[in-house]
């Protein structure tokens, strides 16, 4: 029997079974998620919550749907430890009006100086030190980008990749987005490009950029700013 038609039925297959065979996926998905986020969220918390997604991709799956079993079971694990993680708002309300101001502060010295701010420029737009700015937007790569990669529509969603990037839940939102990503500081958008569709870890985007990792998450944090200035129209 071929190794997708042993999986076209799985709810044959007994769940011991399934969970031994599909842990290191869960695993996988797990340790990805846990490289971008705070320390304070546990990896076997994340593999807890992915196993009960790969059970109910179990008996949800639909192989008339096209995807291959691994694929959805894939998109559901990882959709349960995401639901986890906005569960516990882990994003501090704090830094929630600091990526404001920084969004406003790159919003005026962009307008100000007729191109894209550096780190120094949005500095002194928000009156602090450089270095100050650099460890703040750092922390802002943390932010939950609820208008860019939380749909639990998506998801969820019976899809050939689990690229957050493939699915939005409103009409146009892809173009907007892919726009904006297109229009970010060239370090940025690679940056981007090499977290959301390459899924490297912070490490490894230093390594091809040549920065350290905390200088990784300061440019996320930068570009995610930027990005919630030119997609307003959408949040609002």
């Amino acid at each position: 029997m071929s190794r997708v038609s042993a999986y076209a039925e799985p709810v044959a297959s007994s769940a011991d079974a399934l969970v031994r065979e599909f842990l290191p996926l869960v695993k996988k998905i797990g340790l990805r998620l846990a490289a971008k986020l705070p320390a304070e969220i546990e990896v076997d918390d994340l593999m807890q919550v992915g196993l009960i997604g790969l059970l109910r991709a179990r008996e949800s799956y639909d192989a008339s749907q096209g995807a291959s079993f691994a694929t959805y079971a894939g998109i559901r694990i990882k959709g349960a430890m995401l639901d986890e993680i906005r569960a516990h708002d882990w994003l501090p309300r704090s830094v929630q009006t600091q990526l404001r101001q920084v969004s406003v502060a790159i919003e005026r010295a962009d307008a100000r100086l007729g191109h894209p701010a550096q780190d120094a420029d949005i500095a002194a737009e928000l009156d602090m030190p450089l270095a100050e700015y650099q460890q703040l937007s750092g922390q802002l790569a943390c932010a939950r980008m609820t208008h860019i990669e939380d749909s639990a529509e998506a998801e969820n969603a019976v899809l050939n990749t689990v690229n957050p990037f493939d699915e939005v839940g409103e009409e146009g939102f892809r173009e907007a987005l892919a726009e904006s990503v297109a229009q970010l500081p060239e370090k940025e958008r690679l940056m981007m490009s090499l977290y959301y569709a390459e899924d490297l870890n912070l490490k490894e985007i230093g390594a091809v950029l040549g920065v350290s990792e905390s200088r990784v998450s300061q440019l996320h944090g930068q570009a995610l700013a930027r990005l919630r200035v030119t997609l307003a129209h959408w949040r609002a």
